[in-house]
């Protein structure tokens, strides 16, 4: 059973220098440190923010523990309500902002970029506290966590592939992947030097001229769900995967890096009834996270890191086959596991 509140703790503070809200939410530490990038984005209102952190945070929790990884879930937001001009120097000051915060938890909670920062930015809260990773490289960071998610997610699929046709080879198939920013390109590059046929979409339509140059398809993104297609890649926004458009779908394999995916719980079982196999998110998408705690936190090689990253086929394909075996969903089988690590780590320490 959940605890009515299960984080052990959040922060909300009003920035010194900027005046906006920033927060940091902590889900869990049991396995380790809380590890959670750090987000900038317009809210209606930073309880918005709020309710961001705390579900991003619970969601890094369990991406961490079945990725075998020794931390935790946590998250940071900076929230911006809709009429803020966000100029360069604003932007300096709020992030100046949060990294104090962070240095103040000494350690507990270890930012990266998430929606809205990048390395720059974190080359930012590296001033206050070299709990911020993914700084440019010159800087002593790894630089973007895109490359590396991308791999990831390109491991997940596969594995999917294997269960799902018999075959992890895309040569032929039809992938539909749906975002077309920094990991979303690198998974379509992937599979298309594979020869899979390449569907990309994407809100932003200046990315159309780039998708049809490099040779994919393109497909405006209200019909993205239901375009033709072996494989579906979420790869932008979040509360794709509802009750209304799981009928929609005609891939038999979903699988991507979109945070929250699902916009309930229930949307899994909706998506078994119909023979659909959805690769859990946070499982799909662990590859940044694994690579840059493996090389920031830990002190492994580029090598031996994106050796990590390529286990995530392994934990799929035992999400999957353990799945099938007891008639559980992906989605619950995935928690169940991770739930397992976490209750071992509170055993140990009762």
């Amino acid at each position: 059973m959940r605890r009515a509140f299960a984080h052990e703790e959040v922060v909300v503070r009003r920035g010194s220098r900027s005046g906006l809200p920033l927060i940091v939410a902590v889900h869990s530490r049991e396995l380790g440190p809380a590890a959670g990038g750090c987000r900038l984005r317009r809210y209606d209102t930073w309880q918005d923010g709020l309710a961001d952190a705390l579900r991003l945070s619970e969601a890094m929790t369990y991406k961490a523990a079945v990725a075998g990884l020794d931390f935790g879930g946590g998250k940071s937001v900076i929230a911006l309500d809709r009429d803020t001009e966000l100029t360069a120097d604003l932007r300096e000051a709020a992030l100046a902002d949060l990294g104090e915060l962070i240095a103040s938890l000494q350690g507990a909670y270890r930012a990266g970029p998430d929606i809205g920062t990048g390395p720059e930015d974190m080359a930012v809260l590296r001033r206050f506290s070299p709990h911020a990773y993914c700084a440019p490289e010159e800087l002593g960071g790894v630089g973007s966590s895109g490359g590396p998610t991308a791999t990831g997610v390109l491991a997940a699929l596969r594995a999917g592939a294997q269960h799902v046709f018999g075959s992890a080879s895309c040569t032929g198939r039809t992938v539909v992947i749906s975002g077309f920013g920094s990991v979303g390109s690198g998974i379509a590059a992937g599979l298309a030097a594979e020869g899979a046929h390449v569907v990309v979409s994407d809100v932003d339509q200046s990315r159309k001229d780039v998708a049809l140059a490099r040779g994919y398809e393109w497909v405006e993104p209200d019909q993205a769900l239901s375009a033709p297609a072996d494989i579906l890649v979420p790869a932008a926004i979040g509360g794709v995967l509802s009750e209304s458009t799981v009928p929609r779908l005609t891939a038999p394999l979903v699988v991507g890096p979109a945070n929250n995916q699902l916009t309930e719980d229930s949307v899994a079982d909706a998506l078994a009834e119909r023979g659909i196999v959805w690769i859990p998110d946070y499982v799909a998408s662990a590859g940044g996270v694994v690579y840059v705690l493996s090389r920031e936190a830990e002190g492994y090689s580029h090598e031996a890191a994106d050796k990590r990253v390529q286990t995530i086929a392994e934990t799929v394909t035992h999400i999957l086959d353990l799945a099938s075996t007891t008639g559980a969903t992906p989605f619950r089988t995935a928690q169940q596991i991770a739930e397992h690590r976490l209750a071992a780590a509170r055993s140990r320490v009762a």
